[in-house]
């Protein structure tokens, strides 16, 4: 089977010390996570978490069967790309002068529909939001200008079908409302 990306949603109690329990369920498996994201899910007290990771599927399968066992996650999901619509945010600070000196940064900034968030009389912070390609893209065009700081958020996604944890969710909260 042939590695690809996979991003795994859990859904779960907000609990501490879960974050590690499931890390370690990669770790043991010597598999490298790519991006991990942790909200609020669309249901209250239960939280998500997105996780991408390039694996075979079988490798995902067994995965998301290991999370499942931790008592406080209430279901684990794996999706393809092609199943879900998902995002990521990075910032990229660079130094004001090589903006005010270059007016290529700005044809930069208009030509991948990022926006400029913070000026300052030394610096300013460029935000783009994207897939993966779009983000390194134009990091990949800022980069000669000597970027101060650049961060990248986790991926965050939906699913492109209704997924089934819906009513498994409700379930969950009206139990939890209810004692």
């Amino acid at each position: 089977m042939e590695k690809q990306n996979f991003t795994v949603s859990v859904y779960t109690e907000n609990n501490i010390g879960l974050l590690s329990r499931i890390a370690a369920i990669f770790l043991k498996r010597h598999i490298n996570i790519e991006s991990i994201t942790a909200s609020k899910s669309e249901v209250n007290e239960v939280m998500r978490f997105i996780i991408v990771v390039e694996v075979t599927e079988e490798q995902v399968r067994k995965i998301v069967g290991q999370i499942e066992k931790q008592i406080e996650v209430i279901k684990a999901f794996y999706h393809t790309d092609d199943d879900l619509i998902y995002q990521e945010t990075a910032l990229y600070k660079v130094r004001s002068s090589d903006f005010v000196d270059d007016f290529n940064i700005q044809d930069f900034i208009k030509e991948t529909n990022a926006r400029i968030v913070t000026v300052t009389p030394d610096f300013f912070v460029i935000e783009k939001t994207g897939k993966r390609r779009e983000t390194e893209g134009l990091y990949d065009k800022l980069k000669p200008y000597g970027l101060m700081q650049f961060v990248r958020s986790g991926t965050i996604a939906v699913s492109k079908k209704e997924m089934p944890i819906s009513e498994i969710l409700e379930k969950f909260n009206t139990s939890n409302t209810l004692s």
